[in-house]
Formats: C-alpha cells, sequence, structure tokens
C-alpha cells in the first residue's frame, strides 16, 4: 500500500489513493528468443496502489507488486521455465515489486516516472516512459478512474536473471534487453 509520507515533489494534502485495476490493466514483457524473434509474456496477477491529486502526474506516488508464478507467455513448458530457479525463481521471489520516487513531465500527456525496480531480491533504479494519465472519468457506478502506458527496457543480468545457453551458430537462446511494458487502469472508488 502506498503511504503519503509526502516525499513526491509536489506532494499535497489533496492527494488520495487510486488503486490498480487488475482486471484491466497488465504487466507484460519481452525479450529476444535465438535472436531471430521476440518473445511475449504476461504476469496475470498484478496489485498496487498510486497517491495521486487526479491533475497533476508529477504529484503521484505508485506502488505496484506482480506475483512472480502468474506469468505466462502461452507456453506450458517455457512458462514453468521461467518459474523456475534459473529466471524468476517464483518459489523464493514470489513478487516482483516497483515504487515510484518521482515523476518528471516529459512533455504534453508525457512523463518520466523514476523508481525503484526489485526483480530476484535485487533492486535497481529505472526509467518509465509514461504516456498519460488520461483525464480521470467517472465510471457508472460513480467510480473515478484514469489510465497509463509506461514502458523501460532493462538487462534481465542486472537482476541476477542470467541462464543462458549458446547457440551451434553464435548467438544465444535469450536476450539480455527486456522491454517491460505497464497497461495500468487506476480506480478511485466513490
Amino acid at each position: 500500500m502506498v503511504q503519503d509520507v509526502g516525499d513526491a515533489p509536489g506532494a499535497t494534502a489533496q492527494r488520495q489513493t487510486w488503486q490498480i485495476d487488475p482486471a484491466h490493466s497488465a504487466a507484460q514483457f519481452s525479450v529476444r528468443h535465438m535472436m531471430v524473434s521476440t518473445v511475449r509474456g504476461t504476469f496475470e496477477k498484478t496489485s498496487g496502489a498510486a497517491l495521486w491529486d487526479g491533475k497533476d502526474i508529477t504529484t503521484a506516488s505508485i506502488e505496484a507488486t506482480i506475483e512472480t508464478a502468474s506469468v505466462t507467455t502461452r507456453e506450458p513448458k517455457r512458462d514453468a521455465h521461467l518459474k523456475s530457479a534459473d529466471f524468476f525463481d517464483a518459489e523464493r521471489f514470489p513478487t516482483l515489486t516497483f515504487k515510484s520516487t518521482r515523476i518528471e513531465p516529459a512533455g504534453p500527456g508525457k512523463a518520466k516516472m523514476i523508481g525503484d525496480l526489485t526483480i530476484r531480491g535485487v533492486t535497481r533504479r529505472v526509467v518509465f516512459d509514461v504516456e498519460g494519465p488520461t483525464p480521470a472519468i467517472k465510471d457508472p457506478y460513480g467510480n473515478l478512474r484514469a489510465g497509463a502506458t509506461a514502458t523501460t527496457k532493462i538487462s534481465r543480468q542486472d537482476f541476477g536473471v542470467s541462464w543462458n545457453s549458446v547457440l551451434d551458430a553464435g548467438g544465444v537462446v535469450v536476450g539480455d534487453e527486456v522491454t517491460i511494458t505497464i497497461d495500468m487502469e487506476i480506480v478511485r472508488t466513490a
């Protein structure tokens, strides 16, 4: 749960808690396979919250948790391998987490979200390029909703995800660079 500690630039008393709506949000990744194609995956269980005034993105702070065992690439054997100690080690590290430290404007409808990403117990500073948030709208139940898309690229090696195999023709089975995309809808209940 995000706590309003007033550490975000422009933090104000008007910030309220917005929950990540898991039914309308997605945490996705893509990585090169054998240097010839891109494999995409999704984590099916995401939760978290944002403190936000509903208007100025720089006032927001966000925390998110993703269950590593919820990874799916639509291939059961690959999914089992990703959950193993070779990759996410879901038994020892059941979650991936992100906690923003600041958000900076980056042009109309865009921002840079800087924060700490933790994978396999290793925390590194990352910068997400954010599109949005959308203007907050009222849903049919009287709740306020807004959305944004955030993307970053990381080196999986930086987080201790280092399994690989060298191909006979050269190259490796799994690329090092991973693109992470978060499509997030947040809701503030009436």
